[in-house]
């Protein structure tokens, strides 16, 4: 191998290097694009010199392994390239990503190739083929998965033959902060001067579309001759769009899993080789070992403090109450505070009455909560009950309160307004004062990504959860028309599911259980996946639910119109109540009331006879369940000989019975088995059978008006459409799941909240919840909709009986906090390449604080800047200059990190 040749090595080398550390170039705005400048400004300025010069050193005594050296550091570190800077496996010969590909079976039968068939210092592995999908899971469960995103770069678009030519510029895009479902707009920027078309790319906020017509128009302002057309715009911005999506993870331990690959990469390496090795071959590959190591320790020391960033706690930011008045007016003193809100809402009232006409036209144009709340910016309190139709034109604050001869009373008709403290100055301190929050809250909305809600509010719920409840994405392969990204990876999503069913289980109480939806798509996947964190011990029931709709037209194969429930518990103390349904005319039968084995005593009297069961069977039920049977004509006697019937009857009627007893149509589904040329009596006591005189009995059962749930679920909806919502599950599927596992106050959760129909229906059972959800949806269909029950909901399961008792217009009502999670791209926002020593700041941090510190291992490290603005010279902490344009409720944050109210509490939570 010559010098060139080396050089060539030596260059790809650093170049994958930095590839697998900092990920691909990636314009626009977020905290994921300031990490990886922050990498490569680290792998530029710190980690490439240092490592050079330790190679240098180790290589001082064969400087002719140096050509050799290169190749093989090449070898195997290429193979861990992401877009994302993520560490995991990502090359093999056979495919340039079978991270992407093993998934994606093309009837290709499998192949293994030789070592001989490839440069023997490339690869050595067997190539999975695409069948072996445990595999690719395998290759990402080392791993947190963050999110799913478009790597987006500005592009030029040309059409020369129609002189049209485009260029998106996405250098200003804020990238997602999560695995919220965020659709490209495009705004025009300019027409510049050579005529070309410059669009301004960016994610859809509130609903916000392209205005193709709008830009069309503009562009023809600017350019008169041009030949831009509706069609032409649209297939530009969907050559744009073409754009790859790619994964973001953190490896759990990067130096263990590179450490680990490395050794099996030796370990194939000499023994593929059919030479012998002489002491100075010995010594080169222990070098080699030795700067591999050193490399993999720089990288794993960046890939660790990310970890130790991504499982920090959460800051809380602008938290606020919803409660209704009735909950205020119980409290000591809780008048006066009904009276300041009163107070602020004759203030709201005259705006209120000014914008009516366009509150009006909002609420005509838009049925749905989803679209009113999207299309108008609410001001007041007021504005917010008339769009959920709470309240209409004519509604008078002053009407709220009544004055009574014995001082002032709410008025029954708005007892449950459901008042949000942001509308109101000062009232969420009061709140705090007068309300013990754990004890009275009888929820929390949370607004974050749901692993980091999760992992948030561990320390205060571990354990207490009785029930959860979730329905994620299912993994469709196309985004289709929904408000998640479904558009997954098999292995993707399966480690998606896995980071967050994991931590959700440490919160379950050993009486509580977990209930995950899934369709075709996944269920496989998931149960296995249930199993191996459960348990299968654990595993319970795999519930048949209805579809949403039935598939239609697809070929080959039967309609598809079920979905599935998979439910596991915690512990073999789990707790299941029998629920029962009311059964269907059609299902209604006498049967026998034998079972089998003896049982003393044996003898049972039915209609004043006592009757013996044959030999090794007994009667199902006691006698005084007997007697209450027979009266209730569930029990009945009949004759083996001639098949006449006979009904208890408290008035002896014999054959006039059955004519008087059917006109009653409540009682008619016991007789539906009786012809017109049937034999029946009614009496109080029989001897002989009136019709034969023979004395041959069968007792015979009729089943309960009422049937125990089981495993079948398709007697109700699973899916309904009332908030405009593509995946709304159904109150009565979520009833029938809180009723069976939970009790009054128990706390249900569900980290994939949706439309809110969890805690919605939880509320209405009278359970305390907590809902995560982080999509826009959060305050256009969760919050309007909770606000809803609290005033009361008169949709969904509040038409049924049984939750009328506990839940209607008059026992409505309830208290909630809301509030959004700071996120891990905030605090990738904040973060730089330190060029001081962190030794050095945290001696400085000490000094102040007069508190001993942790560090980081590395040297130098990411350095937090936004801790520079939060403690001064003389050691005071000011939280708000953390994150200036957002208000931190750091009470809560102490209170779900379960670190106290002291200053060593708020040390800990901020990480110092």
């Amino acid at each position: 191998m010559n010098t060139q040749e080396n050089k060539v090595y030596e260059k790809k080398f650093w170049n994958i290097l930095e590839d697998l550390f900092a990920g691909a170039e990636v314009e626009g705005k977020s905290g994921y694009v300031n990490l990886l400048k922050v990498k490569r400004k680290y792998f530029k300025n710190y980690l490439k010199p240092n490592l050079t010069a330790y190679i240098e050193e180790k290589l001082k005594d064969f400087p002719q392994f140096k050509e050799e050296l290169y190749q093989k550091l090449y070898s195997f570190f290429h193979r861990y390239f992401s877009e994302t800077g993520s560490i995991y496996f990502s090359y093999t010969p056979l495919y340039y990503k079978i991270y992407d590909k093993v998934y994606k079976n093309e009837g290709k039968k499998e192949i293994y190739f030789k070592p001989s068939e490839y440069d023997y210092n490339t690869d050595f592995e067997q190539i999975l083929s695409d069948k072996e999908d445990v595999s690719l899971f395998w290759k990402t469960h080392m791993l947190y998965y963050i999110k799913t995103d478009k790597i987006i770069r500005s592009m030029k678009v040309e059409f020369p033959e129609e002189n049209l030519y485009f260029f998106f510029d996405a250098s200003e895009i804020e990238l997602k902060k999560a695995n919220e479902k965020k659709q490209l707009i495009y705004e025009l920027k300019e027409v510049s001067e050579d005529g070309t078309i410059v669009l301004k790319v960016l994610y859809s906020e509130k609903g916000k579309k392209t205005k193709e017509k709008e830009i069309i128009k503009q562009i023809k302002k600017a350019n008169k001759y041009s030949r831009i057309t509706e069609e032409f715009l649209k297939k530009a911005i969907k050559t744009f769009e073409k754009q790859a999506n790619v994964d973001y993870f953190i490896n759990k331990n990067a130096e263990k899993f590179l450490k680990e690959q490395f050794d099996l990469w030796m370990y194939q390496y000499l023994f593929s080789q059919e030479v012998d090795f002489d002491l100075k071959r010995f010594r080169q590959l222990q070098a080699l070992k030795s700067i591999a190591y050193r490399i993999i320790e720089f990288i794993a020391q960046f890939e660790d403090e990310l970890r130790k960033i991504w499982e920090k706690p959460r800051l809380v930011f602008n938290s606020n109450y919803v409660i209704t008045l009735d909950r205020i007016a119980k409290k000591e003193n809780g008048f006066e505070v009904i009276k300041e809100i009163i107070s602020h809402l004759k203030k709201q009232e005259k705006e209120f009455k000014e914008n009516l006409k366009e509150l009006e036209k909002i609420k005509k144009d838009y049925k749905s909560f989803k679209e009113r709340f999207e299309n108008h910016n609410i001001k007041n309190q007021l504005e917010e009950w008339y769009l959920l139709e709470i309240i209409d034109e004519n509604f008078k604050v002053d009407e709220v309160v009544e004055k009574k001869l014995h001082g002032l009373e709410l008025n029954e008709k708005w007892q449950f307004l459901p008042i949000d403290t942001k509308y109101f100055d000062g009232l969420k301190g009061k709140i705090e004062e007068i309300f013990d929050i754990d004890e009275e809250l009888d929820g929390r909305l949370i607004k974050s990504e749901n692993w980091q809600a999760l992992n948030t509010i561990l320390p205060k719920y571990k354990e207490k959860i009785q029930t959860i409840y979730i329905d994620p994405p299912f993994n469709l392969g196309t985004n289709a028309d929904f408000n998640y990204e479904v558009n997954y990876k098999d292995a993707t999503w399966i480690t998606m599911l896995e980071n967050r069913i994991s931590l959700a289980k440490e919160l379950l109480n050993e009486k509580g259980s977990i209930f995950v939806r899934c369709d075709y798509n996944g269920n496989s996947y998931v149960k296995e996946l249930l199993k191996i964190i459960f348990g299968q011990e654990n595993y319970k029931n795999e519930i048949l639910i209805n579809r949403k709709r039935q598939s239609i037209g697809t070929p080959n194969k039967f309609e598809v119109e079920s979905e599935y429930l998979y439910l596991f518990s915690k512990s073999e103390k789990f707790e299941k109540k029998d629920l029962y349904k009311s059964r269907d005319i059609a299902s209604f039968k006498w049967t026998s009331f034998l079972k089998q084995e003896e049982r003393n005593p044996r003898e049972r009297v039915f209609l004043g006879k006592t009757l013996f069961p044959p030999k090794g069977q007994h009667f199902s039920l006691v006698q005084e369940k007997v007697d209450k049977l027979l009266k209730e004509h569930y029990l009945r006697l009949k004759c083996k000989n001639c098949g006449a019937i006979y009904y208890y009857d408290e008035y002896d009627r014999k054959g006039n019975f059955i004519w008087d007893i059917i006109q009653n149509s409540k009682e008619r589904f016991k007789f539906l088995d009786i012809k017109p040329d049937t034999i029946v009596y009614g009496v109080k006591q029989l001897d002989k059978c009136l019709n034969c005189g023979d004395d041959n009995w069968k007792v015979e059962y009729l089943t309960s008006s009422e049937q125990k749930v089981t495993d079948n679920w398709k007697d109700i909806p699973s899916y309904e459409d009332n908030f405009k919502f593509s995946t709304e599950n159904s109150e009565v599927l979520l009833k029938r799941v809180i009723q069976a596992t939970s009790n009054k106050n128990d706390i249900v959760l569900d980290f994939f909240l949706g439309s809110g129909t969890t805690t919605a229906v939880a509320h209405k059972l009278k359970r305390k919840w907590i809902g995560i959800e982080f999509g826009e949806h959060f305050y256009t269909v969760i919050l309007p909709r909770m606000k809803k029950v609290l005033f009361y909901d008169k949709s969904g399961i509040s038409k049924e009986k049984d939750v009328k008792k506990i839940y209607n217009e008059k026992n409505a009502g309830g208290f909630f906090k809301y509030y959004e999670l700071e996120q891990y791209e905030d605090i990738l926002k904040t973060i730089d390449y330190a060029d001081t020593d962190i030794k050095e700041y945290y001696e400085k941090l000490k000094q102040v604080l007069k508190e001993n510190f942790t560090f980081s291992k590395a040297s130098p490290f990411i350095f937090d800047k936004k801790l520079a603005k939060v403690v001064d010279e003389k050691g005071n902490i000011n939280i708000q200059n953390l994150y200036p344009d957002k208000k931190i409720d750091i009470k809560e944050s102490l209170d779900l990190a379960n670190l106290g109210s002291n200053i060593e509490g708020i040390y800990k939570l901020l990480n110092i």
